[in-house]
């Protein structure tokens, strides 16, 4: 192939479109627990995290709830993958080796966001949120007294969520969408010195927890009397006004080796004892590969 602009132009499109359409065939999980949030700067403040928008009856006046300060901000990252391709290998037409490369770019691209949202889930017990306190923990202020949204244990975590709302238990703050450059003017640098185009995919995002409200964490076994306990402690959930904050669990999170518990869990007919199960469809599971 004769290396020019028209030439490389033509490469790079069907770089693009193999990262596309890899890109576009994946359907991530991220968006069941995270809201997505667009950022339009370096860092965004989420003090309107203190307040749950509930309705009072109108007697007298307005009560205006203040957005508490609570200092919670998240500061967009940045992320890169890139490769070189040679010169050479543009002009002996060996580049179509490469576009699975670039196909596995584009699902790479597209699971990143899986893999920022579950590992900060798998982190909540070590993460502080909004109110200082860890996301998973024991003793989250409400009111004059503490709540738990972490029953413990010491065996492999699994995690019951709320994920009915506008606003998911977490947040997946975009700043910049993944896209595909290309440096391939034979004035750029890399082009110059080491007869090399170089392609690349970037982003900036960043995640961040919502209300721990909506969010329950086990480490107990993933059994019905444990599964009960958290249902029970979620739909507890009040505000600091000592109101119910309606919290419904609906999500079921576990890692590939507690699929088994948790099918059993929730959809089997009958339970471990032989008797109806009580708990078949009271929510559904996300087997997540990231919590391994």
């Amino acid at each position: 192939m004769i290396v020019n602009r028209e030439n490389l132009n033509s490469v790079y499109t069907g770089f693009k479109t193999a990262f596309s359409q890899a890109f576009s065939g994946v359907a991530p999980s991220w968006g069941k627990i995270a809201t997505l949030v667009p950022s339009a700067t370096k860092t965004e403040d989420y003090a309107w995290l203190g307040q749950w928008p509930q309705l009072r009856e109108w007697i007298g006046d307005r009560h205006i709830k203040n957005l508490q300060a609570s200092g919670y901000q998240l500061t967009n990252r940045k992320f890169e993958s890139s490769v070189g391709v040679p010169r050479d290998d543009i002009e002996d037409d060996t580049y179509g080796v490469l576009t699975p490369l670039f196909a596995e770019m584009g699902y790479a691209a597209a699971s990143h966001p899986d893999e920022l949202v579950f590992a900060l889930l798998a982190a909540g017990h070590t993460t502080p949120c909004y109110d200082g306190q860890y996301f998973f923990d024991t003793d989250h202020p409400v009111g004059s007294g503490v709540v738990s949204n972490n029953l413990g244990g010491s065996g492999t975590p699994w995690f019951l969520l709320d994920n009915s709302r506008p606003l998911k238990p977490l947040i997946f703050q975009r700043r910049r969408d993944y896209a595909l450059k290309a440096m391939t003017d034979e004035k750029d640098e890399a082009v110059f010195m080491r007869d090399e185009y170089r392609y690349g995919v970037d982003a900036r995002c960043n995640v961040g927890f919502g209300f721990w409200q909506m969010a329950m964490r086990s480490a107990q076994t993933l059994d019905e009397t444990n599964y009960a306990a958290a249902r029970v402690a979620l739909m507890n959930m009040k505000s600091d006004e000592g109101r119910p904050l309606g919290v419904k669990p609906a999500l079921l999170i576990v890692p590939p080796s507690l699929e088994g518990a948790a099918l059993k869990l929730v959809q089997a007919e009958a339970n471990a004892a032989g008797a109806s199960n009580i708990y078949r469809n009271t929510a559904q599971v996300l087997v997540c590969p990231w919590l391994s």
